[in-house]
């Protein structure tokens, strides 16, 4: 299991949203490369960039901070947020993201997911399963689908994904641990799963290693990265020996 940091984007800066509502936005930095080379530096394997400009009004406005973080971490970014088309697609992977995460679209338009393992293989594809009382939620989680999640997670395996990121967005941001008992549930649909949520400390994430041999094979850290009560460098020494 791996301890990514998460670098979420809007207008420009690397900010904070408590379960992805915008009127409780915190700026932790006016420079995501800065802030991004800082997790790199402090022992980051990957990152999780999220575009949420792009999850929120589909816009393209921050795609030179992508690249340019791509460009200077040199370790693997996955990014989302705004993935509606191939196009678009295509555009990401040029920016030099190694993992794409497809939420809404895979929603809206399904094809998209398999158009797009088949183009780029699953192993590059991800989809996020952000789930607000056992249903699905797009657009930047504006939005709550008619969609049970458990579904959702069938059809995604259909189209040949093989990895999710799970967020339970009541947890989203409030540091008040994982969702245990909704990733337990999930992985048990033997499919690969990267846990989002929640964490606020290195214990809770000695509690989610429990479950790699279930099918966890990371955990993305955001709001803990800004306490005092957690160190990233001791975090990735000790979850990932």
């Amino acid at each position: 299991m791996i301890v990514i940091p998460a670098v979420d984007i809007r207008n420009g800066n690397s900010v904070r949203l408590k379960q992805g509502k915008v009127e409780f936005e915190t700026i932790h930095s006016t420079d995501p490369v800065f802030t991004a080379k800082l997790w790199k530096a402090k022992g980051a394997k990957r990152l999780h960039v999220v575009d949420l400009d792009g999850a929120i009004s589909e816009t393209n406005q921050n795609s030179k901070i992508i690249k340019e973080i791509c460009g200077s971490v040199k370790i693997p970014v996955e990014f989302g947020g705004g993935i509606r088309s191939m196009e678009r697609l295509k555009e990401v992977f040029k920016m030099g993201v190694s993992f794409a995460v497809l939420g809404t679209a895979a929603v809206y338009n399904p094809l998209i997911v398999k158009n797009a393992v088949s183009k780029y293989g699953a192993d590059k594809i991800i989809a996020a399963v952000d789930v607000k009382d056992g249903k699905i939620a797009v657009g930047g989680w504006k939005e709550i689908s008619h969609i049970d999640a458990d579904e959702f997670i069938d059809s995604l395996k259909e189209f040949g994904i093989e990895e999710i990121i799970y967020t339970n967005i009541a947890r989203d941001g409030m540091l008040n641990g994982p969702d245990f008992d909704g990733l337990e549930k999930i992985l048990k649909k033997n499919i690969k799963v990267i846990s989002s949520g929640g964490i606020k400390s290195v214990d809770d994430l000695l509690k989610l290693k429990q479950y790699e041999k279930d099918g966890l094979t990371g955990a993305i850290v955001g709001s803990a990265l800004y306490t005092d009560s957690f160190n990233l460098e001791e975090a990735v020494k000790i979850v990932e020996l």
